[in-house]
């Protein structure tokens, strides 16, 4: 059976969408694949911005008679006012809806983006500690809007977007309002810098991309305070751009971090994919920097989130990916200890949906080991 659920969702920010409908009864909308027999296990695909209501897992694992809930949240196909707390409390809503349908097992997939999406919700889910958003306003959240999951299956995840936006922002830009303007000692796209890239200009490289993304932390701080100073709550935010962020020298280095994957990105060309009009934490609110792109107040940094779970992790590393690198796979077991599983999916890329092979093995894992 393939349907498509509305979830009702606690109502969020002033203007978190344009749509009044949406903002008079604030809905997710889910697509569940239901196998032919009877089954009391579902697992969720869910990220906090894409949508996978048509995830390649989907009709194999319901094949394989499990139950698949594709979430979408509230800020799907726009990540420009998303913040993870409210993502996290959509994903409740979902995860309720299972558990009231009868669902006795529920496991949470956490695919790409998806990983500390998940690993934050079940943080908060097994200990609730959140009470405001990392900009200081108060969040409304109680235990009962986030019923835990039983078991969490990482494949092909990163650690979080702050993380992925440090280790992408092209460090050789000078100028947020024009970036035109340059460093070309830092820049990893100049055949003279390389790649390969030598030891101590990475290093070089690395502390300027910190440097960067701390200068627009440090704006965004300062403007938000002023903007408190001077206008009605509802109006003390606004939107902004962030330029070039698809350089991490990984792309073109593959001695860094090293595995299976091709130069570039998942997008295509890096030096294309860092100069588009679309891309990494484009278009942004204050606000919603500071939940998902701002390394020190993030509260979805997936390793960290996960360490304070109790539930058993499964971890795949797709070992041709060009996003997530060994080091993360590597973060994520470290955080998972004794409960973790890991297991090498050869030769996958990032999007595994062109090798049917590959899709098989993967889901004949999760059924496996997910019960």
């Amino acid at each position: 059976m393939d349907e498509v659920i509305a979830v009702p969702v606690k109502a969020g920010g002033f203007m978190e969408s344009q749509s009044g409908i949406q903002r008079r009864n604030p809905t997710i909308f889910c697509r569940m694949l239901r196998p032919s027999g009877k089954c009391d296990t579902a697992y969720v695909l869910i990220h906090p911005t894409s949508n996978f209501h048509n995830h390649y897992l989907a009709p194999p694992l319901a094949e394989r008679g499990r139950a698949v809930f594709m979430v979408n949240t509230r800020f799907v196909a726009n990540d420009s006012m998303l913040l993870m707390e409210r993502a996290i409390q959509d994903l409740g809503a979902a995860v309720r809806y299972l558990r009231e349908a009868g669902f006795r097992r529920v496991v949470l997939i956490g695919n790409s983006g998806g990983g500390s999406l998940v690993a934050l919700y079940q943080q908060q889910a097994e200990k609730l500690t959140i009470t405001d958003t990392p900009d200081g306003r108060p969040f409304a959240m109680s235990a009962a809007d986030l019923p835990p999951g039983d078991a969490l299956a990482m494949t092909c995840a990163h650690p979080g977007r702050a993380e992925q936006l440090l280790t992408k922002i092209d460090a050789a830009a000078l100028d947020e309002l024009d970036q035109d303007r340059s460093d070309p000692a830092l820049d990893m796209f100049d055949s003279r810098n390389g790649p390969p890239y030598d030891g101590e200009w990475v290093r070089r490289y690395r502390t300027a991309q910190a440097a960067r993304l701390q200068r627009i932390t440090d704006r965004v701080l300062a403007r938000i305070s002023y903007l408190e100073s001077v206008r009605a709550p509802e109006a003390a935010d606004e939107a902004f751009l962030i330029h070039r962020t698809q350089a991490d020298p990984r792309l073109l280095d593959l001695t860094l971090d090293p595995n299976d994957r091709k130069q570039g990105t998942i997008q295509g060309q890096a030096i294309h994919a860092n100069f588009s009009s679309n891309g990494l934490a484009r278009f942004c609110t204050l606000r919603s920097y500071l939940s998902q792109w701002s390394p020190q107040h993030t509260r979805a940094n997936g390793p960290r989130c996960l360490a304070d779970t109790s539930v058993p992790v499964l971890v795949v590393n797709h070992t041709a990916d060009q996003t997530v690198f060994p080091s993360h796979i590597d973060a994520w077991m470290q955080a998972a200890g004794l409960r973790g599983t890991r297991y090498e999916l050869k030769g996958a890329p990032h999007y595994a949906d062109d090798k049917p092979e590959l899709v098989a093995e993967l889901c004949d894992l999760l059924v496996d080991w997910g019960g």
